[in-house]
């Protein structure tokens, strides 16, 4: 499938036919049908978007139709141009905009582009709002503004500057502290917009010793922008060959960090929001929150320190939900999405590496010191692909009665803990498949305990 609509946006290859891929047809059909939910709740007359994309290089066309569809029907268009993710998200909030869109098909290959959507708060919009943007899109009769009332289009150029500015005014982010362990730091950008706005970030946090691989934003990701491991191997090189002190990794919009070691291994991407959160919570006492697929590590690490954790179902919009409903200090998801509220709702890797920083120039710690603070846990990724008449919801059933003696939690597909792993199944939205991922205190352990769970489901569906 090359066009994949969810409630959190669309996102699709470019190119081919409507309908199947992202073309202009189905971005116009969204971005209209985006604008009417907006003229709906806010009972306006007259609507103020902003929009940003990353740097991928079908993102000017689809910049171009987004913004000549809003103003068609009388939406005046605030475009920052090359942004991360949450930059736009802080700049609808700072424009007192309606919402915003953001252009970016984040860890996505090249030929895919997207369109996520925000609401006044510059945050994800709501399952409810998504689903009318879906039922909206489906429907042709559509009504332009008459030419007296066409939206108007301006451009704002320094919203990374005022995102940054944001960032390095925080009391938890301590600049004098960070520019006097002379940090050396290596970043892995994929020539996206974090080529823009992460060397700014380390100028402005007092960092001298910058060294950018693939930091010029012309779209033409170098390897995988979803910032794994297996995908960094140059930066991990590099780190080593260079003696860097740390290494940051983040995805086309920066709104995911990774970060690599001293030695040039991985620090662990669940484990970039369990130190974030280790920092703020040794500055301020209060709940966290990640989602269910998002290791336990966080959950240890909030006992520690006498505070309780909370799990979510799986999705930003679904964390940051339980974040406000718990008044979370710190939460976000095991990807490398750190979100701190005391800026904004948001995944924003700007923020997760100013608070990263800070918190190692403070403690004295290198990188593999400090990850080694934390338990080593292991998360096994799989996915089980099902004939589409199989009934998942049924499975998941069986599943509860087959471990009704565990702790389960069942807001997004089953999560069963057993006492110091877990694992949890939960469908896709959008195609036949079952995904399992299990945590163990080893990747052994972790592989063992998703197959043993996947003859389970196997052995139903054989019934």
């Amino acid at each position: 499938m090359s066009l994949i609509k969810s409630i959190s946006g669309i996102r699709g290859t470019i190119g081919g036919s409507a309908g199947n891929n992202l073309t202009p047809i189905d971005i116009v059909k969204f971005t209209v049908a985006y604008a009417e939910v907006l003229y709906r709740k806010s009972g306006k007359k007259q609507l103020r978007v902003v929009i940003g994309r990353d740097a991928r290089t079908s993102g000017e066309m689809v910049r171009n139709l987004i913004s000549g569809t809003l103003m068609s029907v009388g939406v005046d268009v605030i475009d920052i141009g090359l942004s991360t993710t949450p930059t736009v998200e802080m700049e609808v909030v700072f424009q007192q905009a309606d919402g915003g869109i953001i252009i970016t098909a984040s860890h996505n290959p090249a030929q895919w582009n997207a369109l996520k959507l925000l609401n006044a708060k510059g945050e994800f919009f709501s399952a409810a709002d998504g689903e009318s943007v879906l039922q909206l899109a489906e429907n042709d009769s559509f009504s332009f503004s008459e030419i007296s009332m066409l939206g108007n289009y301006t451009t704002v150029d320094n919203a990374i500057d005022r995102h940054i500015k944001a960032v390095i005014q925080l009391d938890t982010v301590d600049v004098a502290a960070i520019k006097q362990a002379r940090f050396k730091v290596a970043i892995d950008c994929v020539n996206s917009t974090g080529g823009i706005a992460i060397p700014k970030l380390l100028e402005a946090l007092g960092v001298d010793d910058i060294h950018c691989l693939h930091c010029e934003p012309d779209g033409k990701f170098p390897h995988n922008p979803e910032p794994l491991p297996e995908h960094l191997t140059e930066l991990s090189s590099f780190i080593k060959q260079s003696r860097s002190d740390i290494g940051f990794a983040v995805d086309p919009d920066v709104d995911r960090l990774a970060v690599m070691q001293e030695n040039g291994t991985a620090f662990g991407e669940e484990y970039t929001l369990v130190a974030v959160s280790d920092y703020i919570l040794q500055q301020t006492k209060g709940n966290t929150v990640s989602n269910l697929s998002s290791s336990q590590a966080l959950k240890i690490v909030s006992q520690q320190h006498g505070v309780q954790y909370y799990a979510s179902a799986v999705g930003e919009v679904n964390v940051v939900e339980m974040m406000k409903k718990v008044n979370a200090v710190i939460g976000g998801e095991g990807n490398g999405g750190v979100i701190y509220p005391q800026l904004h709702y948001g995944r924003d890797a700007l923020v997760g590496i100013a608070l990263f920083l800070t918190y190692l120039a403070k403690s004295g710690l290198t990188v593999s010191q400090l990850r080694n603070k934390y338990p080593d846990l292991h998360i096994s990724k799989n996915k089980l692909e099902l004939d589409t008449n199989i009934d998942i919801d049924r499975i998941f059933s069986s599943i509860k009665e087959l471990y009704g003696q565990y702790n389960i939690i069942d807001i997004d597909g089953v999560r069963i803990d057993f006492g110091n792993q877990w694992v949890h199944l939960r469908k896709s939205n959008t195609e036949p498949i079952i995904r399992i991922y299990a945590e163990s205190n080893s990747k052994v352990a972790a592989d063992n305990l998703a197959q043993k769970i996947i003859e389970d489901v196997k052995q139903y569906i054989q019934q």
